[in-house]
């Protein structure tokens, strides 16, 4: 039994992953158990859970793999630094301490962090390093369904590459094509992140949520910034940037092109201007990644496509790769980030160099991407007991049909079952649901629980037997990667005058019969919903479709804004007790608001760092 570590860190979302004979048997993000955003920091707590969940010792672990290569990036950070020279003199003085310190003798670095979790650990000759775009390629192709697809990544930037095209066949992946850094999709959508006044590397989604709101009618000025050949290929004019070795995204020249300085996201509301900003760029962004599509499509003349890398996490433009029916298939690895890193590096090692056969699974072999943390019922009872937690515990057919109950009464609901999601994505394990149909559903989820801005959208967990009847798709979307329009039968149509409202004015109009999860543009982020892969969340929408006749329900993620997704009982009555939720459901308990003591309440309104 050959078992495999794989470990993404140092950047952003760092990770942990273990296989055993090729099968992911475990995945979760340090962010998780810190309970800080996006933590980039070595992941002990991630490597200690999937070892422990495989019930394995560090020194047990035949293999472990990093995601990138240092070196590598190394030569591009001062490559970059001499073609730009003098300029960015202060990020390079910044930059190579941290580097020399830290990052480039990684082996090193993580040879001595593996010895905390194991003292007979005592080589390093186990330790390996893969490529970062085969490490995202990898874990889009070997979980996929497929037995041959070509695979698109597009993120940032990893050693030199930020898009390739790869071939997987069988159990090989072959990169065949490159853009290279300063060149990047994924660093001109995190500029116009950066100049609407979000937080780089975090609110990318932000931006595509804003995106309908406003007209795209900056297109032709941003086409001034990249300039973009048929096949989607694409060149970014460094005159107006200041990532490759500056300290902010963005310059003075980019700002004179679009007549406004960045928004200071203290002082500065978001306007018109930001909504037609970020429509814009999400227009071009969807042309490079259609002409991308359509250019491989051409020529390699393979029906199934992978998506992977930051990008791929912009489930609009991955909607619109499926509506344009350029390929049969899609699958989108839910961890598409560098999180998902781990688990790529893994794959290939197993697979690419070590020529492990595939067994391919028809659904694909993320087993609904719960590879996180789960807790007994005894644990629940125990954990929640220790904090003065007041709870009820039901059988299972009543825990459905009270919880089913609530949300059709307009009840926000804590959902905290099984394992862990491993990605950005809330799916049924670590949720919070609310009633589809209500008006006020939307702007209360986001303002009195999530405290976040109003203009946020919500996705749709639909039973996938019911799918199509309320949206116009017919794929399976698991993992909420697919962005379609609501069924023009649900569709309530705006009038003259509410089409003549501007940007947030929209929001507050009945646009479908589903409003809370139907977007301004009549668009909404879908999960698809099987039994097989999540019963218990399955059973409670099938219990709310026979008391309500909609198979919808709300689903967002169990956290607040700036807070990490929660993990632990304890984070989820934290939570819970610092918002307006209304009922907790974790388990076979159930925690009515009302009855917990008052004393227990919290303040998360300040308690995480915005992003």
């Amino acid at each position: 039994m050959i078992s495999i570590l794989g470990i993404s860190a140092f950047y952003h979302d760092s990770a942990a992953c273990i296989l055993r004979d090729g099968k992911i048997i475990a995945a979760a993000q340090e962010e998780r158990f810190t309970r800080k955003k996006h933590d980039p920091r070595y992941p002990h707590n991630a490597i200690n859970f999937v070892l422990n969940y495989a019930n394995l010792k560090l020194s047990e672990v035949n293999q472990i793999v990093f995601f990138e290569k240092p070196f590598l990036k190394f030569e591009r950070l001062l490559e970059t630094y001499v073609a730009f020279a003098p300029k960015g003199f202060v990020s390079f003085s910044k930059a190579m301490p941290v580097w020399i310190k830290d990052k480039l003798f990684q082996k090193n670095l993580l040879f001595n962090k593996l010895k905390e979790h194991d003292k007979n650990y005592k080589s390093d000759q186990n330790i390996f390093f893969s490529d970062h775009h085969l490490s995202h390629a990898a874990s889009a192709f070997f979980p996929s369904p497929f037995d041959e697809a070509v695979v698109l990544t597009a993120d940032g930037v990893g050693e030199w590459a930020t898009t390739t095209v790869a071939i997987g066949k069988n159990n090989n992946l072959d990169i065949k094509k490159e853009i290279h850094f300063p060149h990047s999709l994924g660093l001109l959508y995190s500029a116009f992140t950066y100049f609407t006044g979000f937080k780089v590397n975090s609110g990318e989604y932000k931006l595509m949520g804003l995106a309908p709101y406003g007209s795209p009618i900056y297109e032709d000025k941003i086409k001034q910034l990249v300039d973009i050949k048929e096949d989607g290929t694409f060149r970014l004019d460094q005159k107006y940037f200041n990532y490759a070795t500056g300290l902010t995204m963005t310059n003075e020249k980019f700002n004179e092109l679009f007549g406004h300085k960045p928004r200071n996201p203290q002082s500065e509301k978001i306007t018109q201007f930001h909504m037609d900003i970020a429509s814009s760029i999400q227009k071009v962004t969807e042309e490079i990644m259609v002409k991308l599509a359509r250019s491989i499509r051409k020529e390699y003349n393979i029906k199934n496509l992978c998506l992977a890398g930051g990008v791929a996490l912009n489930c609009v433009a991955n909607g619109k790769i499926l509506k344009e029916k350029i390929f049969d298939n899609i699958w989108i690895q839910p961890a598409a980030g560098d999180a998902g890193g781990s688990l790529g590096a893994a794959l290939a090692l197993w697979h690419i160099d070590q020529g492990n056969k595939r067994k391919i699974n028809l659904k694909d072999d993320m087993q609904g991407s719960y590879l996180g943390s789960e807790y007994s019922q005894d644990h629940i009872e125990n954990e929640l007991k220790s904090i003065g937690a007041h709870f009820d515990i039901l059988n299972y057919e009543d825990l459905i049909i009270k919880t089913a109950e609530y949300l059709s009464n307009e009840k926000a609901i804590g959902w905290f079952q099984g394992r862990m999601e491993f990605g950005p994505r809330a799916l049924g394990g670590r949720s919070i649901l609310g009633d589809p149909r209500s008006e006020k559903m939307q702007k209360n989820l986001n303002l009195k629980v999530k405290y976040r801005e109003s203009f946020r959208p919500f996705a749709p967990s639909v039973l996938r037997e019911d799918l199509s009847k309320w949206f116009e798709i017919n794929v399976d979307s698991p993992y909420m990667l697919l962005v379609a329009d609501i069924n023009s039968e649900k569709k309530i149509e705006m009038s003259d005058k509410q089409n003549k409202l501007f940007g947030i004015d929209k929001l507050n109009i009945k646009r479908s019969e589903i409003p809370a999860v139907t977007h301004v543009d009549y668009s909404a982020r879908i999960q698809t919903v099987n039994k097989e892969t999540n019963k218990r969340y399955y059973d409670l929408i099938s219990k709310f479709k026979e008391k309500t006749g909609c198979p919808v329900i709300v689903n967002t993620s169990f956290n607040v804004r700036g807070e990490p997704i929660v993990n632990s009982p304890t984070d989820a009555f934290n939570c819970f007790m610092g918002t307006e939720l209304d009922y907790l459901v974790i388990g076979d308990c159930i925690l009515d608001k009302n009855q917990q003591d008052k004393n227990l309440k919290k303040d998360y309104k300040s308690e995480f760092e915005l992003d």
